[in-house]
């Protein structure tokens, strides 16, 4: 087994461990119940927002896990090993990436179809909906990990994450919404600026990681 595979097995096993998985579906799953709450029972004006709704779920939910993403690694001196070991930068954070994206993404596809009853999608709009999430989430995956890389050791880590995050999001957040709801183009768009993350962050974030460890 290569070392890059093992790395990306280790962030799944993490992900899946001590409740980093359970934190970002019931956070995910909660703004699905309160939204009804907060808009009230209009069935019809429920389903006109579920998109905006699960895709803004979706993002909140992914940034949640990202204090753990590169931090404990750093401050244990994981990431010197895997300099040591001839593992690049890069190659470490595209690995994170895979394990982060594992992590979240397919338990969060599964909690969708629950969050889409919710909020009275109906059942015609839940592939194009799923369709976005599955495109988008690894633009979102690849976010979290550079964003923790530039924010790992720092205090106050997690609000900083979240304003370093949300803006380079909104791309995602609005092309997903626009797929999710049949806009024509909205689907390549938002497969173009995912690509666009998943092929670039792993190279900020390498890069981030080194300046960490000096």
């Amino acid at each position: 087994m290569s070392a890059w595979l093992r790395i990306v097995l280790r962030e799944v096993r993490r992900a899946w461990s001590s409740g980093g998985l359970l934190l970002p579906v019931a956070f995910f799953l909660l703004v699905a119940i309160l939204f009804p709450f907060g808009i009230g029972p209009d069935a019809r004006l429920l389903a006109r927002i579920a998109p905006g709704a699960v895709w803004a779920a979706a993002l909140l939910a992914a940034l949640l896990p990202v204090e753990r993403l590169v931090a404990p690694d750093l401050e244990s001196g994981v990431l010197d090993q895997f300099a040591v070991r001839g593992i690049p930068d890069g190659s470490v954070a595209a690995a994170k990436i895979a394990g982060h994206w594992l992590g979240f993404a397919p338990p969060l596809l599964v909690a969708t179809i629950v969050a889409a009853a919710l909020l009275h999608l109906p059942e015609a709009a839940l592939p194009a909906l799923l369709a976005s999430l599955a495109i988008g989430t690894p633009g979102l995956a690849a976010l979290g990990v550079a964003t923790a890389a530039l924010v790992a050791g720092l205090r106050g880590a997690g609000a900083l994450a979240g304003l370093i995050l949300l803006p380079f999001a909104v791309p995602l957040l609005i092309f997903g919404v626009g797929a999710a709801s049949g806009q024509p183009g909205a689907i390549k768009l938002l497969g173009a600026v995912s690509l666009l993350l998943v092929a670039g962050c792993p190279a900020a974030a390498g890069a981030a990681m080194r300046m960490g460890r000096s």
